[in-house]
């Protein structure tokens, strides 16, 4: 069995021994358990979830923290409508229809086959090759904020979590956030090592970035090989 099957049948196991997940089970929608660990190792106040997709992250936030208020960020409707079903009557958790980057306007969105590795950056060859069944399928056109204009969601708090799984567009974000960061004590994020959208950032202009707004890589989890090499990993940076 594939290391993928394995994690889709943990996820299913998981759901269902956990009632407070069959709701989300119904809409074909697992906790991503392959963060747990970290969600549940520090301490936040607000979950920041950017690239939220049909909220599989917010869920597993919600089982280890159920009382973290939770402002969420999806801009494809079809995955914002099931976030919405899951989470319908959870006090606390808003979704908000917006892609997030670096200055305010609107932007193509390059719709993936699976709708988790759309992006604003156009999917790169190398992103097809190794992900099967990830390549283009059309364009949308969506509405992007920065979260700097969106303060409101963030500025009662001193110790949020900034999620940012958003394929390859985690630098245009993270400059669109520098006065949200303030107000951050953790960064948990996304990165390739190797060019898998057309422009992307790649993990070390990530970190150099967080560590001149005063974060520090502390862990990594999650590491994706392919071709004998890293590909990309999730990686937890905190406050110094």
């Amino acid at each position: 069995m594939s290391s993928v099957r394995q994690l889709q049948a943990a996820k299913a196991w998981f759901s269902l021994t956990h009632p407070k997940a069959w709701r989300a089970l119904a809409r074909r929608v697992a906790p991503s358990i392959e963060h747990r660990d970290v969600i549940r190792s520090i301490r936040f106040d607000l979950l920041l979830d950017v690239g939220a997709n049909r909220g599989q992250f917010s869920l597993m936030t919600r089982l280890e923290h159920p009382n973290v208020p939770i402002h969420a960020y999806e801009p494809l409707p079809g995955e914002g409508a099931v976030y919405r079903e899951v989470f319908a009557g959870h006090p606390g958790i808003e979704l908000h229809e917006l892609a997030l980057g670096e200055s305010p306007g609107s932007a193509e969105l390059h719709v993936s086959r699976r709708a988790d590795s759309s992006s604003l950056l156009p999917i790169g060859d190398l992103q097809a090759r190794l992900f099967p069944k990830t390549e283009e399928v059309g364009t949308h056109r969506v509405t992007v904020a920065t979260l700097d204009s969106l303060e409101a969601h963030w500025k009662e708090t001193s110790r949020a979590l900034l999620k940012l799984d958003v394929q390859g567009f985690e630098l245009s974000v993270l400059r669109g956030a520098r006065r949200a960061l303030r107000h951050c004590a953790y960064v948990y994020a996304e990165c390739s090592e190797v060019p898998l959208y057309v422009g992307q950032a790649l993990f070390p202009e990530v970190e150099a970035f967080l560590k001149g707004e005063g974060f520090k890589a502390i862990s990594r989890a999650n590491e994706q090989f392919a071709e004998g090499r890293l590909v990309q990993a999730d990686h937890l940076f905190a406050r110094a």
